[in-house]
């Protein structure tokens, strides 16, 4: 899906959501986790490409919910978690813009290996 708004402040911002094939995998200080052969692939204009997983491939146990919240014009309001000595380290929305539907409650880090 494309998003490409048409007022003068984001004039040709665009994002895409795809599915993708490519294995990825989150690794931090040597523990997996995540791993995933069914990302979600966000392009947006300015920003680098991100890899949105499941939350079925993603090791929830490790992770503790943050009190951060961001707020995107174009995907909503972001809410992250952290490990103990990796602060806000990953990420999702859990009520997107309904132009990035697909992303919902996927988690997305900072930092992926893309086989």
């Amino acid at each position: 899906m494309t998003q490409d708004t048409n007022d003068h402040t984001t004039r040709g911002h665009t994002i895409t959501v795809e599915q993708g094939t490519q294995r990825v995998r989150v690794v931090h200080d040597g523990q997996v986790l995540a791993e995933s052969d069914r990302p979600l692939v966000l392009r947006e204009t300015g920003s680098p490409v991100r890899y949105y997983l499941p939350p079925q491939d993603v090791r929830l146990d490790l992770l503790t919910p943050s009190e951060t919240h961001t707020h995107c014009p174009f995907k909503g309001t972001a809410s992250y978690w952290s490990l103990p000595d990796a602060r806000d380290l990953v990420w999702a929305y859990p009520d997107p813009k309904p132009a990035v539907g697909e992303i919902k409650d996927h988690l997305c880090f900072y930092e992926v290996e893309v086989a």
